[in-house]
């Protein structure tokens, strides 16, 4: 069993820590509202801690998930960040979703204090995390890798190392922006069905047979029809990460328009109020397009 430190605990983080915990590790736990921590505590074994560095202190790997970049470098190298308490020997994995730059920079900041450091964004959504079957993207050593994996298999169920540090995220981005084309597809699928006046329980009850079939469909669709989108992955938190995905395509020369104009649909959504809805809630835009002619 390891002594572990878990830095964020959001929809993700908080389950995430909690299989840890249950699978006998030493969880020392921080979330920057510290009254997440104590609840987190009512359901785990485990220490809260006031601190990044506090938590990261004597810990053999170091897990994050917080927002972005600007959250992650305040957890690593801020004042109080994991990689004062951290010791030489020791290994950060993050799994926040961020840039690959980002991923770079405190990989070659750990290394100069003999810190290992794996990118490692994660997929799945809240329920993956609260169900244990999360899949994991890895950027960085092989070795660092061989070292984490046993503990990430507490909280997933697919875990792949696609190269060096940066890999892991660039990977997520290339999940963000097949995501972002399915779910619009979906919806305008879903639109003209409706429109065309079909059953539309009954058009995906055939096409999901087919060529056509995905997670979102499968998973999204009885909620799109129903107008639900209060749960699931934020329109706010998708916009960030296509944010990422768009910078770097501007960098290596991607040409992604479909990416882009689905990026211009959640920011409508987001001026439908949807900024917390789900990603899905891209129906409710067709639904509502004569707002923005």
């Amino acid at each position: 069993m390891a002594t572990v430190a878990f830095l964020g605990l959001g929809v993700m983080g908080y389950p995430m820590a909690g299989f840890l915990a249950r699978a006998g590790h030493s969880v020392r736990v921080y979330n920057r509202t510290a009254a997440r921590a104590e609840q987190w505590l009512g359901d785990y074994a485990g220490e809260a801690c006031a601190t990044p560095a506090e938590a990261a202190r004597g810990a053999e790997v170091v897990f994050a998930c917080v927002g972005n970049d600007h959250d992650l470098r305040e957890v690593v190298t801020g004042e109080q960040g994991a990689f004062v308490g951290m010791a030489a020997g020791s290994l950060f994995v993050d799994h926040t979703t961020a840039s690959a730059d980002v991923a770079r920079e405190l990989a070659a900041a750990g290394r100069d204090q003999g810190i290992g450091f794996l990118d490692a964004p994660i997929s799945g959504g809240q329920a993956g995390a609260e169900n244990g079957v999360l899949t994991v993207m890895v950027g960085g050593a092989e070795g660092d890798y061989e070292r984490a994996q046993p503990l990430i298999d507490c909280y997933a169920r697919a875990i792949s190392l696609l190269g060096p540090v940066g890999s892991g995220q660039l990977c997520k981005m290339v999940n963000q922006i097949c995501i972002a084309g399915a779910v619009q597809g979906l919806a305008e699928g879903l639109h003209f069905a409706k429109a065309a006046g079909l059953d539309a329980e009954q058009v995906i009850g055939v096409i999901s047979k087919g060529a056509a079939q995905s997670w979102q469909m499968e998973n999204r669709y009885k909620t799109m029809l129903a107008g639900e989108y209060e749960h699931g992955f934020a329109v706010d938190w998708m916009r960030k990460d296509l944010a990422i995905v768009l910078d770097e395509a501007q960098r290596n020369g991607a040409l992604l328009p479909v990416t882009a104009l689905v990026d211009q649909f959640y920011s409508e959504v987001q001026a439908l109020g949807g900024g917390r809805w789900d990603t899905s809630s891209l129906l409710a835009r067709l639904t509502n397009v004569r707002d923005f002619d």
